[in-house]
């Protein structure tokens, strides 16, 4: 059998792990031969295949990014876009294929596999952790990670200067990264998609951590909005998923709490760097097992389904039902958190 591989979407911290997981055990366990796909469903829709075997994945688990390259081009949207990706995968003389991504590429994955008869099996990949069937996406151990580093030390930059410090993460829909980063960094404020803030009550909160004589710090995931605004967005351009691009409210914030209070405030914006760099040791253990688990599923025959984490076993659920939804932070939860605020 020869498989088919691709990383779709945003790059992630573990897809390397992904790759070299899949492989080693195909090769090894299945005699498998691989290709890998260039650049997601670009490099499925316009044939631009690579050979992948052992040597291919020596020295990449550490890695961050993906060897194959990513894009978030859509098949779908694309002229003749399924019977090109058929026809490429029949010339490649590939069986099965393995779609790495997020929301998208395995929604993508899901509609090949369920109306076209392509045998998909789906590896689920986020930082933003917002893949309902799954407890846990690779990539977001690392980019909390990274987050809360950022956050540590901007506490020390924020008080040496008794100015308010606004961080703004990743987290379109969810926001988990916001959440987890602001808890673990001891955060005085935090703002995610999933509750609308009230820019007065922020300020209440910043003012009284002046009182206490700290600088405060303010988390806000980039999709967090105001009771009486929406999003901010970086342009109106659109992605051809249809996402528009955000960021800005980070900086939007910081000048309404300085308008409002009188106090300094400045803006970082992590933006990429959340998604850069070398994996954590959570990452590259999930990443790896997930691997493992895919190459099962395509000697199974299982197509149609994806790889999730359930407490500790990797178990598999239709493609088509972990895209179905979005996995939000659950009110109770945030709440939480607001025990730290102000």
């Amino acid at each position: 059998m020869r498989v088919g591989v691709l990383t779709g979407g945003g790059d992630c911290p573990g897809l390397n792990a992904v790759i070299r997981g899949i492989v080693r055990k195909g090769v090894q366990e299945y005699g498998y031969t691989f290709t890998g796909f260039r650049d997601g469903w670009r490099g499925a829709l316009e044939g631009h295949a690579v050979p992948l075997d052992i040597p291919a994945v020596r020295g990449i688990l550490p890695r961050g990014g993906t060897i194959l390259g990513s894009s978030r081009t859509n098949p779908l949207r694309a002229e003749h876009g399924v019977r090109r990706i058929k026809e490429n995968l029949a010339k490649a003389e590939v069986d099965a294929l393995v779609a790495i991504g997020g929301e998208d590429t395995l929604g993508v994955a899901a509609t090949l596999s369920g109306e076209y008869g392509v045998p998909c099996v789906g590896v689920p990949k986020t930082i933003d952790n917002d893949l309902s069937a799954t407890d846990y996406t690779f990539g977001f151990d690392t980019a909390v990670g990274i987050a809360t580093e950022a956050i540590d030390r901007l506490h020390t930059t924020a008080e040496s200067h008794m100015r308010v410090l606004v961080v703004e993460v990743m987290g379109r829909h969810a926001g988990w990264i916001a959440l987890h980063s602001g808890l673990a960094g001891g955060a005085n404020v935090i703002l995610i998609p999933e509750q609308r803030f009230d820019v007065e009550q922020v300020c209440a909160w910043v003012e009284s951590r002046f009182r206490a004589t700290y600088a405060p710090i303010v988390v806000v995931a980039e999709g967090a909005m105001p009771k009486d605004g929406d999003v901010v967005l970086k342009d109106g351009s659109r992605d051809s998923f249809g996402h528009v691009r955000l960021s800005g409210v980070g900086e939007w914030l910081a000048k309404e709490i300085e308008r409002r209070t009188g106090k300094e405030a400045r803006t970082t914006v992590l933006g990429h760097v959340q998604r850069g760099g070398t994996p954590s040791a959570f990452d590259r253990w999930l990443a790896t097992r997930f691997g493992l688990h895919a190459i099962d599923a395509v000697r199974d025959g299982d197509f149609g389904k994806m790889v999730a984490l359930r407490g500790t076993k990797i178990v598999r659920v239709p493609i088509a039902e972990a895209t179905a939804r979005l996995k939000t932070v659950d009110p109770e939860l945030y709440a939480e958190a607001g025990v730290f605020f102000g």
